[in-house]
């Protein structure tokens, strides 16, 4: 299968590795950074140096994939989705991006070709868990979704360290949050919703945060009582993050908040991902609740350590694409995340990596 990265960043170099690697997919990396693409090139991987948020650029380097994959940063996920059309290539990407997701949901109607963004970690893996659980009860209560990507030795006052995207941490940070409350669609404000909780002796909170369940709320309105979905932190992190973002009016000011966190605040590579996921509901007339947890560490041995978040979110991706090869998904329109079977992820070779780096076990 041909297929065309566009992006080789943090996430994109662990993608391109993943896909070259299994010799199934004929890759090349289209970027702007000629230093992150002379790395992959180094490993024997196609490259191209292009302008990435050139659209006549974009187009003419799908031309003749079967396939796009978009690891770019969010905003340019509507520009890549029409270039993605434009080129009839089958497209995947990792946006969390609410209003990009809609706009390629309205690409893909009369689309010949696939279109399946949200592929990541969240949204995308904890939604197909969600889904998966959701489905074998009879009457739905709750879903509550709990995703962090935590530094495993945080030491400054915010508890946390650059493992990601700092536009994409921003964006969620700032924009209303989609949850079912009492049975009803509701748009809850960023930051709030303040809980706390404990998993393997370590102290937790959760609080709103935009984008991650994906395209859940309209595949489950009416058919349940509450569902939500919450980023995980260290306690302290998002009393800390409201002062910047409102009594500071940095929300207003995004650039220099940006600015301000990359001088500040150093990437680790040694990180860890938490996948927390809890439905109650009614099972044989009982009610029941089902827990699906997970720690997910970096990969600190061999040549090219890999950080959690790296594992997680190149995993999701590469595992749609695959499952998408084997004809395990739709082949054209609009594909959601929970139209993927649980099952098949973690059974698919890139799906293992939430197998293989496992802690705690799942209940139900």
């Amino acid at each position: 299968m041909k297929v065309a990265l566009l992006g080789a960043g943090h996430i994109g170099q662990t993608i391109a590795q993943l896909l070259h690697a299994s010799g199934d997919f004929a890759l090349t990396v289209f970027d702007r950074d000629q230093a992150a693409l002379d790395r992959l090139a180094q490993k024997g991987i196609r490259t191209t140096c292009i302008d990435t948020s050139s659209a006549e650029e974009l187009t003419n380097a799908l031309d003749g994939h079967a396939a796009v994959v978009n690891a770019l940063p969010y905003h340019l996920a509507i520009s890549a989705a029409q270039a993605a059309l434009r080129a009839r290539c089958h497209y995947f990407d990792l946006t969390e991006d609410v209003a990009a997701t809609q706009e390629i949901k309205r690409l893909a109607q009369d689309a010949e070709t696939a279109f399946m963004p949200q592929c990541g970690l969240a949204p995308g893996f904890i939604g197909i868990v969600a889904h998966h659980l959701a489905s074998g009860f009879e009457a739905l209560h709750d879903v509550k979704m709990r995703v962090g990507a935590l530094p495993a030795f945080p030491t400054n006052a915010l508890k946390y360290n650059l493992t990601w995207s700092v536009d994409g941490l921003i964006n969620e940070y700032c924009h209303p949050c989609e949850a079912i409350h009492d049975g009803r669609v509701i748009s809850a404000l960023p930051l709030e919703g303040l809980e706390h909780f404990s998993l393997d002796g370590v102290e937790y909170e959760a609080f709103n945060t935009s984008g991650g369940l994906g395209t859940l709320c309209e595949t489950w309105d009416g058919k349940l009582r509450n569902l939500d979905y919450k980023t995980v932190r260290y306690p302290g992190h998002r009393a800390l993050m409201q002062f910047l973002l409102d009594e500071l009016q940095l929300k207003s000011d995004q650039d220099t908040l940006k600015t301000v966190l990359r001088r500040s605040m150093p990437a680790t590579m040694q990180d860890v991902v938490l996948v927390f996921v809890t439905v109650s509901g009614t099972k044989n007339g009982s009610l029941v609740q089902e827990v699906f947890a997970r720690k997910i560490f970096a990969e600190r041995d061999g040549a090219y350590p890999l950080s959690a978040i790296q594992i997680t979110t190149a995993a999701g991706i590469c595992a749609a694409l695959d499952l998408f090869r084997e004809h395990k998904l739709p082949q054209r329109g609009f594909i959601r995340q929970e139209q993927v079977a649980l099952p098949d992820f973690l059974a698919n070779r890139f799906g293992q990596a939430y197998q293989q780096y496992r802690q705690v076990e799942s209940i139900g």
